[in-house]
């Protein structure tokens, strides 16, 4: 081999070293936690608090649920974020469980939710899905595991186009926020006849983006007019409404 080529390999493998150490850099430094979210991880009132360092499980102290949902959090965007939602859900008579993503990314952890479901034998319904990636990867796990899962729901997000769910008997549900930005409007408009049939379709007016988890503002995405609680509170009652679709009410 001569001194060229050589020389060429080892810069090319110098740049390749350099890619990988800054991609998982940036993957260890997702968005988020605030410190709303942090607090909303903290046990206490009519929700337990557990964190099993894979997936943190919020559930209701009053009631044995029939009943659980898992979330699949935004890419790049830390687990615990969602702990606010999670908890208003939670308060609904509902178990609820955060799955925590390698590297923060959902494309690293599609089939995460096996370990959740693994863990909770007792759990009747199922319903996945997730905000932004998330909502897309949860798609995926639920058009490979039609019987697994019951029901989807999908924040801010879209399946993938090699993910049709229009024949399957799941119940859906899909929401944005008016304000959203960082939402590809065209690709969500495009994958509409890919959810199952009677998805719950809604926009929650003034709504942006991130305001579906507490992570802060994220880059690119539009101004919110209303508050993030009032933005969770309608997004809350659209999801309970999908799982009470679930449980046949």
């Amino acid at each position: 081999m001569n001194n060229v080529l050589k020389n060429a390999l080892l810069v090319l493998a110098g740049a390749l070293l350099f890619g990988a150490v800054v991609f998982i850099a940036w993957g260890m430094t997702p968005l988020g936690p605030t410190d709303q979210a942090l607090a909303a991880m903290e046990p206490g009132g009519v929700v337990s608090v557990v964190d099993n360092g894979n997936f943190v499980v919020f559930t209701p102290v009053t009631n044995q649920p029939i009943t659980a949902l898992i979330i699949y959090p935004g890419g790049h965007v830390d687990y615990r974020s969602y702990a606010p939602m999670a908890r208003r859900i939670a308060s609904r008579g509902y178990m609820v469980s955060i799955v925590r993503m390698p590297l923060s990314l959902p494309v690293f952890g599609v089939n995460k939710a096996d370990e959740v479901i693994a863990a909770f034998p007792g759990i009747r319904y199922w319903v996945i899905g997730g905000h932004s990636l998330g909502g897309s990867m949860a798609a995926s796990y639920a058009r490979s595991h039609p019987y697994r899962v019951q029901g989807l729901f999908l924040w801010a997000s879209y399946p993938p186009e090699s993910d049709d769910l229009s024949a399957t008997d799941l119940k859906g549900l899909s929401t944005y926020g008016s304000e959203d930005m960082v939402l590809n409007i065209d690709h969500f408009n495009s994958t509409l006849f890919l959810l199952p049939p009677g998805t719950i379709r809604q926009v929650i007016q003034g709504g942006n983006h991130s305001q579906f988890g507490n992570y802060g503002p994220q880059p690119g995405d539009g101004i919110a007019t209303i508050s993030a609680e009032d933005q969770q509170a309608q997004a809350t009652n659209l999801t309970v409404r999908l799982i009470r679709a679930v449980e046949g009410e």
